[in-house]
């Protein structure tokens, strides 16, 4: 028996071995694209191919801050996303290098392959006024996509959650050698956790047309949760006790000052900067229907996906029984 899967076509992921990619590259696939993954290390992104039919997915190498690999991870291709952004900073690694000079290279080179539109991610906060340079940089990124291709759709998360998350699987690490936790600002600041799988789904949505052209969604989950919220939903998921500590803003943004230069780099002063205001959807973006519900995507809660993957920092692992 022959089985016939229907081809759609290539979708060109940059930033495709990623914690988001990965899962936007197997939603894609599911739907019959072809995936070229443009990555700065492929030989590390091996682990995408099992995830389609033998020849559907594409590792090759393509750097930000190299227009020629950009245009060359774009030839050919059906549909361009960009998932290319970092959390701090690290060498040649910028802000401004990747989310806006890489952003606009990725639309220009879209652009000039005859392409009209391209799905970017950026990040709900996104605000060219902002004292964060990351929140800064992400709304220069998503003005130089619009205008080169102004059809393009620019999506917004929340925090993203999920197996491979820098969230809760890094606060659940912290929480097995410290007794302390630190909220930084006293664990005020609100967020909309949204599940990964979940905004891979609304990316895919979008280059398959089903997202309204030229327009900015804003991604989040059925859940806003301070900051505080998340480390006790965290804790409990766990089985561990600890000491919540508020951070005053002054002492985060010092300790963030001095943490942003050391290995793994656990907190910086620009992300200090960003917790000082809130990661939800707006009120805007829910009247005007650029939320994720108005994709016709039903957004996963919190305690549906944490079990999956945090049961790893309980002490006994999988054997050990949540507390009610």
């Amino acid at each position: 028996m022959t089985i016939t899967v229907a081809d759609k076509g290539l979708v060109t992921v940059f930033g495709g071995s990623g914690f988001v990619g990965r899962h936007v590259v197997r939603a894609l696939l599911k739907r019959g694209w072809r995936v070229r993954a443009a990555v700065r290390r492929p030989d590390l992104a091996g682990f995408l191919q099992p995830l389609g039919m033998v020849g559907w997915v594409q590792p090759v190498q393509a750097n930000l801050r190299y227009r020629w690999s950009v245009d060359r991870a774009v030839e050919g291709a059906d549909a361009v996303v960009n998932l290319v952004a970092v959390l701090a900073q690290s060498g040649e690694q910028t802000f401004d290098a990747l989310h806006v000079d890489g952003a606009r290279a990725v639309a220009e080179a879209a652009r000039d392959a005859g392409l009209a539109a391209i799905t970017h991610i950026s990040a709900i906060g996104a605000d060219p006024d902002s004292e964060s340079d990351y929140a800064r940089t992400k709304a220069e990124g998503e003005k130089a996509v619009s205008e080169t291709l102004p059809d393009s759709v620019i999506m917004r998360p929340s925090i993203v959650f999920g197996p491979e998350d820098q969230f809760f699987n890094r606060f659940a690490a912290m929480a097995r050698v410290s007794m302390v936790l630190p909220l930084v600002g006293g664990g005020h600041t609100r967020f909309q956790p949204v599940f990964v799988g979940d905004v891979a789904a609304a990316i895919a949505d979008s280059v398959e047309g089903e997202a309204q052209k030229g327009t900015i969604y804003e991604l989040g989950g059925p859940e806003v949760e301070t900051f505080h919220d998340c480390m006790e939903i965290m804790l409990k998921e766990i089985n561990r006790r600890r000491v919540l500590l508020p951070l005053p803003w002054s002492l985060a943004g010092a300790l963030g000052s001095i943490f942003q230069h050391l290995p793994g780099r656990l907190l910086t002063a620009d992300q200090v900067r960003q917790l000082k205001r809130d990661n939800v959807v707006s009120a805007e973006a829910v009247s005007e229907n650029r939320a994720i519900e108005d994709l016709g995507i039903t957004p996963t809660n919190l305690a549906a996906i944490l079990p999956s993957y945090l049961w790893q920092y309980r002490r006994q692992g999988a054997y050990e029984r949540r507390a009610a």
